[in-house]
């Protein structure tokens, strides 16, 4: 029996627009072909979010047909036809016969398609920054006749301008990010263990809120006293003490799409310090958003930021934020000094205003926004304060 079609996170007409603008830009550029193996723009692309990009695996987008092909091992093939949005007989599976094989593999397949499609000629797009050099030197050995095009972050910058379906799906990743930061104010207790309250947020998030539960999860940290200082540590095998600080960050997922956000607990009354540095946080996290407007610059945003903290005798090393969408974030725009990208209306961008100070005290606040026509609209409906415990 033939594998069903699973629900559609998004229409039809919405996977063809997104094609059309990627199609767009492979004729300025001259590209007959597109191979695109990047997790999450064949995501974006097709509404596949399976784990199976650990293999040779391509999306193949011609100028010639409407829908693209996907090549991919034999048995995640099913999940293919399952979640992608097009006809399942433009899925392929190959055998199984090239996986750990040490002379040929999932690019010969791929390459195979191409040569009986009359893909091999002309110009043919690839992102080189996420094949390893052996794969590149296999489609240049074996398409002599090509002439290969980087298409590197081409389909990400495309992304970062979303579409209101997508500003939904979003807002619903939120809804389940605020449903785990509240769960994790009611569980984080002294004497409690950092895997117990990490194991309830996570429930929550999985859960997740408004009758619409988290379809993956994504980027989870949980770093309590003594490790604030730490911005990429998840829980330890510890307890919550009275006087910890715990910082979060997480989201939640809805079909990919993330809606990031920071906050600081503290068990107990905050130190002058913490006390201290949120305010300055908060005020530049606010001054951050009223930069906020089409035309402005992701560096007029970060500049507002950070003018804002020097004047409460605070700065911050790292940038302050990045695109965020699909996964965790998307390797385009960043918000920091020397970006001069230029904000347009529904782009989306995580405000990440994580602050690690000193080797024993690290503080973090963040917002994830979207631009509108008229400045900024964040997606979280939490306050922005010190939740005491």
């Amino acid at each position: 029996m033939a594998m069903a079609k699973g629900p559609q996170a998004f229409p039809r007409t919405e996977y063809l627009r997104r094609l059309s603008a990627v199609k767009a830009e492979m004729e300025r550029r001259q590209i007959n072909a597109l191979l695109v193996n990047t997790s999450a723009d064949i995501t974006y692309l097709t509404g596949y979010t399976a784990k199976s990009g650990y293999v040779p695996e391509a999306l193949i987008i011609s100028l010639k047909d409407e829908e693209p092909t996907f090549v991919t091992r034999r048995c995640d093939a099913p999940g293919a036809v399952h979640q992608m949005f097009f006809d399942s007989s433009r899925v392929i599976g190959y055998p199984e016969a090239l996986i750990a094989n040490p002379n040929t593999d999932g690019y010969d397949a791929i390459i195979d398609f191409l040569h009986d499609d009359g893909l091999t000629k002309g110009g043919v797009g690839i992102e080189s920054r996420s094949l390893r050099p052996e794969a590149i030197e296999k489609f240049r050995t074996r398409m002599p006749e090509a002439t290969f095009v980087d298409f590197s972050k081409a389909v990400a910058w495309i992304r970062l301008t979303k579409s209101d379906l997508e500003i939904d799906v979003m807002r619903e990743a939120s809804a389940i990010t605020d449903a785990g930061m509240l769960r994790a104010v009611e569980v984080i207790r002294p004497g409690v263990r950092e895997a117990d309250a990490a194991a309830e947020i996570v429930s929550t998030l999985i859960r997740g809120a408004n009758g619409k539960p988290g379809t993956d999860l994504s980027h989870f940290l949980l770093c309590a006293s003594p490790r604030s200082a730490t911005p990429h540590i998840r829980w330890a095998e510890d307890v919550f003490r009275d006087g910890s600080q715990v910082n979060l960050e997480f989201s939640g997922v809805r079909h990919g799409y993330t809606s990031g956000l920071m906050r600081t607990l503290s068990i107990g009354k905050p130190s002058e310090q913490l006390r201290r540095v949120h305010e300055g946080e908060v005020a530049g996290l606010e001054a951050a958003l009223a930069a906020v407007k089409p035309g402005a610059t992701c560096a007029d945003v970060a500049s507002a930021f950070n003018k804002t903290l020097k004047k409460h005798g605070f700065e911050k090393e790292t940038r302050c934020g990045y695109a965020q969408g699909i996964e965790w974030l998307e390797p385009t725009a960043s918000l920091k000094e020397d970006d001069l990208t230029v904000l347009r209306p529904n782009m989306t961008f995580h405000l990440m205003l994580g602050n690690w100070i000193d080797e024993d005290f690290g503080y973090v606040i963040s917002e994830s926004f979207r631009v509108t026509e008229s400045g900024a609209e964040t997606f979280s409906r939490l306050p922005r304060v010190i939740f005491e415990i």
